[in-house]
């Protein structure tokens, strides 16, 4: 492995982000979403919301808020033209909508090798609050780093 294992457990500074309907709406046209819950305030409320609730996997892009997220990839020695994102997990606790600040909170969770140290990977688990605290999603990322053959791989 090339990667420093003693970075698992790190934790980052957490992120925070408004959510306001624009965001949702823009976010749900870019992924595609055609469900008018999405980007209709009176259709959300019909169908029982009490605003715009937040789209599938939009807590990914919470933390890519942050001045420089990749900046613990940095840290690590990692050149982000290696990477690749490897999986991303969601596990949803509650509803999120419009209105609600929610924050991203992340670790380091694991740091492991395969193919001989060709590949790293980063597993980084993030949970996800409101502005009670309560948590709303917790999120697993792996991302894959391709190192060069040759590379010290220890």
């Amino acid at each position: 492995m090339s990667l420093d294992t003693t970075a698992i457990g790190r934790e980052f500074e957490p992120v925070s982000l408004l959510i306001t309907r624009s965001r949702l709406r823009a976010f749900a046209e870019a992924t595609g979403q055609r469900d008018p819950v999405y980007t209709d305030v009176d259709a959300a409320k019909q169908a029982g919301h009490r605003d715009l609730p937040v789209p599938p996997t939009f807590m990914f892009g919470i933390e890519l808020e942050a001045p420089n997220p990749f900046a613990f990839m940095a840290d690590l020695g990692v050149d982000l033209r290696t990477v690749l994102h490897g999986e991303q997990q969601f596990d949803y606790h509650e509803m999120a909508y419009a209105g609600d600040e929610l924050t991203a909170t992340s670790r380091i969770a694991d740091m492991y090798d395969k193919k001989g140290g060709l590949l790293d990977f980063i597993v980084k688990d993030t949970t996800v609050t409101n502005q009670d605290g309560a948590t709303v999603a917790v999120l697993r990322g792996i991302t894959v780093v391709q190192n060069r053959a040759g590379k010290d791989t220890k």
